[in-house]
């Protein structure tokens, strides 16, 4: 009796057909579905809405717990960024990397007496930095640099924070204490541009930069006291005075091949007090 009651509960066997008819019968459900969800895509209004709206969430998700990202800091309350970079149009070449392709690449060649065009000192990148020591006590005066130094470069500022701690100072390791840029391509261009026709002019009382401030390297360091010289920069708005050092890397080897590449792209530099009475 048991066997024959096993026999009696076994489902009866489908045949081929009938599997060929229930997959049949998926695909067309799949495509009936697929069909109705194209329908309702293209009936909704605010169809460019949604990307935007994945990329606030995915922007959202990335930052870490606290809102201590890389290069980041401080508490976990929302702060303004100051604005990411854009991209540059495809095909734009900046001003100045035209001029130096065209006019000073010929008579730095001319010049330093160079034959072969890939020997030629270049710009290689910028970095832009702030030293902000006030920023342990003040903690604005972070938050203003940063905005500040984003809208200067066109790019997102990093925060520094200090490798080791220094009890005379109060300075603790880990502790936040400045703010740079580095820029390289396009945007490195524009701000020569920029740097070199709008910013520099705009400084009080300037007697031209020192031709001193080359490393033995052919790199430049400058200085400038206030963020203010940047037309980027609304004065009106500015609550800390904050000044910056500007280093130009360069490809060059020695210093008179720096200075010729700067000199070149229009760095004023002030003439030594010695050429000045010879000149008068």
């Amino acid at each position: 009796m048991a066997k024959e009651e096993k026999k009696q509960d076994k489902k009866p066997t489908k045949t081929s057909e009938q599997i060929e008819a229930e997959k049949a019968a998926k695909v067309a459900k799949k495509a009936e579905m697929a069909a109705k969800a194209k329908e309702a895509l293209a009936s909704t209004p605010t169809t460019e809405a949604a990307p935007a709206a994945e990329g606030e969430k995915k922007s959202g998700e990335e930052k870490p717990k606290g809102g201590r990202g890389k290069g980041g800091g401080g508490s976990g309350k929302k702060r303004d960024e100051g604005g990411e970079a854009l991209p540059f149009p495809q095909g734009y070449v900046p001003r100045l990397k035209k001029r130096f392709e065209a006019e000073i690449l010929p008579a730095l060649m001319n010049d330093l007496r160079i034959k072969n065009k890939i020997a030629v000192p270049r710009v290689e990148k910028v970095v832009i930095s702030m030293g902000l020591g006030k920023a342990i006590a003040e903690k604005p005066r972070l938050e203003a640099a940063v905005k500040e130094l984003t809208q200067i470069a066109g790019q997102k500022a990093v925060i520094c924070k200090a490798k080791k701690s220094v009890s005379n100072f109060k300075l603790r390791e880990g502790m936040e204490i400045g703010a740079k840029v580095t820029l390289r391509g396009n945007r490195m261009w524009e701000f020569l541009d920029r740097l070199i026709t709008l910013a520099i002019p705009r400084v009080k009382d300037f007697r031209g930069l020192n031709p001193k401030g080359f490393d033995g390297r052919g790199n430049y360091n400058m200085g400038i006291t206030e963020q203010t010289v940047f037309p980027e920069v609304d004065s009106a708005a500015v609550t800390f005075h904050q000044g910056m050092n500007i280093t130009i890397v360069t490809t060059a080897a020695t210093n008179p091949h720096g200075f010729a590449l700067m000199k070149h792209l229009g760095m004023p530099f002030r003439q030594d007090e010695a050429q000045m009475k010879k000149a008068g």
